[in-house]
C-alpha cells in the first residue's frame, strides 16, 4: 500500500536524532523541512508560526532539546525555555494549522528505583532538572490532541557526542577506565529511533510510547561490549555510582516496556547489541 507524502518540519536537525532523519530522506516519499537554531528558533512563537503557516506540515518532529543533563542542574531556566516553553510554543502553533507533534522525551522522567521494565502508565518522578524539564515538555506536546511522544534511553549514533564515541576515544587513549555499573538501562540507537518515528507518523497512532533497542545492560557491560566490537584492549573497571558523583541524579533502573510500540506499529525491536554492531561499523568507515 503506498504511504501518503508528508511535510515534516524537524527541529534540532544537527543533534543525533536529527541527523539521522536526514539519512533517511532520500529513501522515504515525505517532504521534510530540516531546521536547527539558526533556521528557527523554536522559542520565539512569532517566529513558529510563521513557519508553521507557510510550511503547513503535517507533523513537527521534535528533536531539539536541553539535554547536559549535569549542566542542567546550574542552568534551570535554560533547559525549562528548551524543554518545556519551546514544547508548548510547537504543539500550540501546529495545532493552529492541523498539525500534529512528535515529540522525543526521555526515561529520566521516572524515577528509575523499579528493576521490572516501565509501562507508559509508569509514575512519573523525575529526579533531575532534566527529566522535571522533559516531563514538563512531554505535558505540553500532549495538549496537541495529534500528538506522540516517545520516550527514549541512553541514545548513540555515528552522530555528535555520545557515550558510544567517548569510550571509543578513551579506549584508545587509556588501558582501563572506570564505568558505573549499577545502573541498568537499554542503550538505543538513533538510527533506529529515527526510522521508528517515521513509521509512527505513517499511521499515527496519538499517545505516548517507549522506545528503546532491546535488551538491558548497564553502563560498564555496554562500556566493554564497544570496546570489544571496536577492537580496543581498554579494560572496564565496575564502579559504583557513589564512586562517580555527578550533579544530577540518574535513575538506577530506567528499563521501559517497548510493547506498546511494538504492538501498536508491527515492528520488531532490534536488540541493543546488534544495533551498536552496526554503528561501529560505520564509525569505523
Amino acid at each position: 500500500m503506498a504511504v501518503n507524502k508528508l511535510t515534516l518540519l524537524v527541529t534540532g536537525a544537527n543533534g543525533q536524532l536529527g541527523n539521522c532523519l536526514r539519512e533517511l530522506e532520500p529513501i522515504v516519499p515525505h517532504k521534510f523541512i530540516f531546521t536547527d537554531v539558526a533556521e528557527l528558533d523554536i522559542t520565539n512563537a512569532e517566529a513558529v508560526r510563521h513557519i508553521m503557516e507557510s510550511a503547513q506540515p503535517a507533523y513537527v518532529i521534535n528533536c531539539a532539546a536541553y539535554t547536559a543533563v549535569d549542566k542542567a542542574e546550574s542552568d534551570k531556566d535554560l533547559a525549562k525555555l528548551l524543554n518545556a516553553t519551546a514544547v508548548q510554543i510547537l504543539a500550540d502553533e501546529a495545532q493552529k494549522v492541523g498539525a500534529g507533534i512528535v515529540h522525543v522525551s526521555t526515561d529520566y522522567v521516572l524515577k528509575g528505583d523499579n528493576p521490572e521494565p516501565q509501562n507508559e502508565d509508569a509514575p512519573t518522578e523525575p529526579q533531575s532538572v532534566y527529566g522535571i524539564t522533559k516531563l514538563q515538555g512531554e505535558k505540553f506536546a500532549a495538549a496537541n490532541y495529534k500528538h506522540i511522544i516517545i520516550r527514549t534511553s541512553w541514545l548513540y549514533s555515528i552522530y555528535g557526542n555520545n557515550f558510544v564515541k567517548t569510550m571509543r576515544r578513551l579506549g584508545a587513549e587509556k588501558s582501563e577506565i572506570g564505568v558505573v555499573a549499577d545502573q541498568w538501562g537499554s542503550p538505543t540507537s538513533a538510527h533506529d529511533l529515527a526510522k521508528a518515528i517515521l513509521v509512527a507518523v505513517e499511521k499515527p497512532v496519538y499517545g505516548v510510547y517507549n522506545f528503546a533497542n532491546e535488551g538491558v545492560t548497564n553502563w560498564a557491560i555496554f562500556a566493554e561490549e564497544i570496546m570489544r566490537m571496536s577492537g580496543l584492549d581498554c579494560s572496564i573497571k565496575h564502579i559504583t555510582t557513589e564512586e562517580y558523583p555527578t550533579p544530577a541524579k540518574r535513575p538506577q533502573y530506567s528499563i521501559m516496556n517497548k510493547a506498546k510500540f511494538a504492538n501498536c506499529y508491527g515492528v520488531i525491536i532490534a536488540e541493543w547489541e546488534h544495533s551498536l554492531e552496526n554503528v561501529i561499523k560505520q564509525l569505523d568507515k
